[in-house]
């Protein structure tokens, strides 16, 4: 099947290359916009273009899925505080079907899961086959704000790049196709979309005041995920970086990765098992 138009080469250009090393993030400009169509309103008008198409093979994952087929597509978002989340599944998932469409929002774990390994909750949160699944936080933050809080002794996180490497190989080999996306906004931005919080009485629910004190952690925190798409980017697997200081930007190259995704399955409606014309003509004569 044929790709989308530019989409490879997002791919390519926002692609943490597997093996690459040490990574720095102050090198990637959060507030740039690698492979856009144009300007604001050129990348929005692109962006509702690329609706049908997504909903299209979003209905085609899940029609093969009633034939057997395994396949299914989880998405990974991170990023700090303010960086846009909630707001990316919120844009990219309109205009597909919910019922296909499984988003989980993993917040600091209950007493019950922390009872477990820390991947058991995320193990039960994973989409069905023919599923779209999305990770609003994911199994990560047992490698961000694990380390950075220091929540569990340096031995215990430093272990969990490699458990889940192998966690996510043993999900592609039964059928997963991953897309892990990194939203990087920059410091100064952040500090702009927090006041705007505390600015507008509709947004109070949004604001925690722990994101201040995260704030003065800032270096660890970027650390914490330098470290992550270092380790963590496979071949079978890879990080994408995606600069989310500009909103409008953001949703656009995420849709896009998500339809380059999905085009890369190639999902396809099932030929029908029973004899189209027989029934056809049974139904005629009712």
């Amino acid at each position: 099947m044929a790709q989308h138009s530019g989409s490879k080469e997002l791919r390519s250009r926002l692609r943490v290359a597997p093996g690459r090393g040490p990574l720095d993030l102050t090198a990637y400009d959060s507030s740039d916009t690698p492979g856009s169509p144009g300007g604001k309103r050129r990348t929005l008008a692109a962006t509702e273009a690329m609706r049908p198409r997504l909903a299209e093979l979003q209905q085609r994952l899940y029609a093969q899925s009633t034939a057997g087929d395994p396949r299914r597509l989880l998405v990974v978002l991170q990023g700090m505080d303010t960086s846009g989340k909630g707001g990316t599944v919120k844009h990219v998932a309109t205009g597909l079907n919910p019922t296909g469409v499984r988003v989980r929002t993993f917040k600091a774990p209950t007493e019950e899961e922390r009872a477990h390994p820390f991947l058991w909750r995320i193990r039960k949160a994973l989409p069905d086959a023919g599923e779209i699944g999305v990770f609003d936080r994911s199994h990560y933050e047992d490698v961000l704000v694990v380390r950075v809080r220091a929540l569990a002794p340096r031995a215990t996180w430093s272990d969990r790049y490699d458990v889940i490497n192998r966690f996510e190989q043993s999900l592609v080999d039964d059928g997963f196709t991953l897309l892990k996306v990194f939203l990087h906004i920059g410091y100064e931005e952040q500090r702009e979309r927090l006041l705007a919080r505390l600015d507008r009485p509709s947004k109070h629910w949004k604001f925690d005041p722990q994101d201040i004190a995260d704030r003065a952690l800032w270096p660890a925190y970027q650390e914490a995920y330098a470290a992550v798409l270092e380790r963590c980017s496979t071949d079978a697997a890879p990080w994408y970086v995606v600069p989310a200081d500009r909103k409008w930007y953001r949703n656009w190259a995420v849709g896009t990765l998500l339809l380059q995704h999905l085009e890369m399955i190639g999902p396809a409606y099932p030929k029908a098992a029973f004899d189209v014309p027989g029934n056809r003509a049974k139904l005629l004569r009712t």
